[in-house]
């Protein structure tokens, strides 16, 4: 495992250094400055935009008020009108949420060995940064030859990514409820993408099942699939993903809703070994480029995993068997992937549509007409395309 990145700066007229986390790949900020309760919203903001970090040390609850207030001062700035095409609009919108998280990123606290945030009125956060960072490393022991000593036991963090490993603890110990199991509800962990719009879950519910033998959830993330075809009376579901805390997340999910004995977790890029009557998988569902872990389950560079399940579905289907694909046309109306580059894709596979089953969103922002995408997103439909080989 690599060490995680050193930052330094001075204070108090003395040098000063702390490991960086960060959780969206940020890399370290190569100048920081102190900041407490005296510091002005505007020079803190100016000094963001210039990349200049600030470390907080006054009081918790007056950082938060400063980062609503260089959040106010980016959002009040006028904007210019995205593009008529729907595509270029998509991206400008896009690069401007990864400027404003950029300055708001700017804003830092520190984290002691234990994860404690030495602040005034700062809460109790040791449960999340453990949850979604792991367990806290011991402090390391001086040596006697400067040069040979480790990394400092103190860490920096962005105060906004610490905010939000406090809301995914809350919506981890609160859990998503999940109509198509009864109302029981799906925990998702940090990182893992969060089965809050229902409906394409209720898409799995609904369709007709081929067998109840097998299947095989392709990128099982919460589990959710996974334990709704279990409870649909499939005798065994090999649920599969390659992100470590999925995996977790999985297993916790399937335990506590009662059907860990009929779902396999198990580590793979996409498919397991052997063939089953019935593959699912639910891609991410725009061809665009992830700027942090959790918008791995939303956003599929090169369409990767979505081509890669198509390409290996024929070898991994059983005879009469059915691929489930489930996949919003959102990226069509975003000019991201035309309609007929899928069709072309199933060809491809040698793959034919059996049969598809559309719902439209249930989401707010389907109906926000403030959203720049509104247009977009209020067209979009989720289908669950039944595939199977044209052999």
């Amino acid at each position: 495992m690599n060490a995680p990145p050193v930052v330094e700066w001075t204070e108090a007229d003395r040098p000063r250094s702390a490991r960086w986390r960060s959780e969206n790949g940020s890399p370290p900020p190569r100048r920081i400055v102190i900041a407490d309760d005296r510091t002005r919203a505007d020079d803190a903001y100016k000094l963001a935009c210039e990349g200049t970090a600030l470390l907080w040390r006054g009081d918790f609850h007056n950082a938060r008020q400063l980062l609503t207030a260089m959040a106010r001062r980016i959002d009040r700035r006028p904007r210019k009108a995205l593009p008529a095409d729907v595509t270029q609009a998509f991206h400008r919108h896009r690069a401007a949420q990864n400027h404003r998280a950029r300055i708001l990123g700017m804003l830092l606290v520190p984290l002691d060995a234990s994860y404690g945030v030495p602040l005034h009125r700062a809460p109790d956060v040791r449960e999340a940064c453990t949850r979604a960072y792991g367990p806290a490393q011991p402090a390391p022991a001086e040596a006697a030859d400067p040069a040979e000593q480790s990394a400092p036991a103190a860490t920096l963090v962005s105060l906004r990514e610490l905010l939000a490993l406090v809301g995914a603890n809350e919506w981890r110990k609160k859990g998503v409820e999940i109509p198509a199991l009864g109302g029981d509800r799906i925990h998702p962990h940090y990182g893992v993408f969060s089965p809050a719009r229902g409906e394409y879950v209720d898409l799995v519910a609904q369709a007709p099942l081929p067998s109840q033998e097998l299947a095989f959830d392709i990128g099982t993330g919460t589990g959710v699939l996974a334990s709704v075809l279990a409870r649909r009376g499939v005798r065994r579901v090999v649920a599969t993903d390659q992100d470590p805390r999925a995996l977790a997340c999985a297993r916790e999910n399937t335990e506590r809703l009662g059907v860990a004995d009929q779902v396999e977790v198990v580590e793979a890029d996409l498919f397991p070994a052997g063939r089953a009557p019935l593959v699912v998988c639910n891609p991410p569902w725009v061809p665009a480029k992830p700027t942090s872990p959790v918008e791995h389950a939303v956003y599929d560079p090169g369409n990767r995993m979505l081509y890669g399940f198509l390409d290996g579905l024929a070898d991994h289907l059983t005879p009469a068997g059915e691929g489930w694909l489930i996949l919003s046309d959102l990226a069509e109306h975003l000019g991201l992937r035309p309609h007929a580059e899928l069709l072309d894709a199933f060809a491809d596979a040698g793959l034919t549509v059996l049969g598809r089953l559309d719902i439209t969103p249930r989401h707010p922002r389907a109906r926000d007409t403030s959203d720049p995408l509104h247009v977009a997103r209020a067209a979009e439909v989720t289908s669950l395309w039944r595939l199977g080989t044209t052999d």
